[in-house]
């Protein structure tokens, strides 16, 4: 018998721990599988910076400004996160440098919730073209245009996704789902919620997510 889980992966696409998590928890899955245990995701918003201006911010200044970190431990930091999201996502490059910028992500967000409502597949897809186009090209993630190629990338509708990012649509469908999770008690990500009840918090390593949802399904 194949237990199927709903799983609200919530996350930012700045957030390179959420490449971390999304690698660990989709490798269990592969896993899992094999035990008929098997899983939809849905990605959810959130914003690590919602008062960003469009323009950006420097990856050391922004790190700095807000944990206190040093240029040299923030480099630190990121080879770290980098070397992780290789392991955890095979194929996936990680290329986050001195000159990075964090972005305002209300507009990649409003996209996901279009594609959300496309499918599960378009959505993941666009998930992960998104966080190429950031941390891989290292995109300006407030260009309309960027983010139309990435829809692009992913197989959707180039001119539906202009339209949508144009015309400021989905816009209060986010900002209320933003408040819901946050209502629940997420204040970071990634957060990967399971059957609405349970938390499994941070950028995992598959074997914690597989050891984890192993035990939710027995509960199902």
């Amino acid at each position: 018998m194949t237990r199927t889980l709903h799983i609200d992966f919530v996350s930012d696409i700045v957030c390179p721990w959420c490449v971390v998590g999304l690698g660990g928890l989709e490798t269990a899955l592969a896993t899992l599988k094999g035990e008929g245990i098997e899983a939809e995701i849905h990605f959810q918003p959130f914003e690590l910076n919602p008062q960003m201006p469009a323009e950006g911010e420097n990856i050391v200044d922004h790190i700095g400004r807000k944990y206190g970190s040093t240029p040299e431990q923030s480099a630190a930091n990121r080879a770290m996160i980098t070397q992780r999201a290789a392991e955890a996502w095979p194929g996936f490059e990680m290329r986050m440098g001195e000159d990075s910028r964090i972005w305002n992500t209300f507009d990649a967000h409003r996209l996901l919730h279009w594609a959300g409502t496309l499918g599960m597949a378009e959505q993941r897809a666009l998930k992960a073209a998104l966080f190429t186009a950031h941390f891989t090209d290292g995109k300006v993630m407030t260009d309309a245009g960027v983010l139309a190629d990435a829809a692009a990338a992913a197989g959707l509708d180039r001119a539906t996704a202009v339209e949508v990012l144009a015309d400021d649509l989905h816009a209060a469908e986010v900002r209320a789902v933003e408040a819901l999770w946050v209502s629940r008690g997420i204040t970071g990500v990634p957060a990967v919620v399971v059957e609405g009840k349970w938390l499994i918090s941070g950028g995992q390593p598959a074997g914690v997510f597989e050891e984890a949802l192993r035990g939710m399904a027995g509960e199902l």
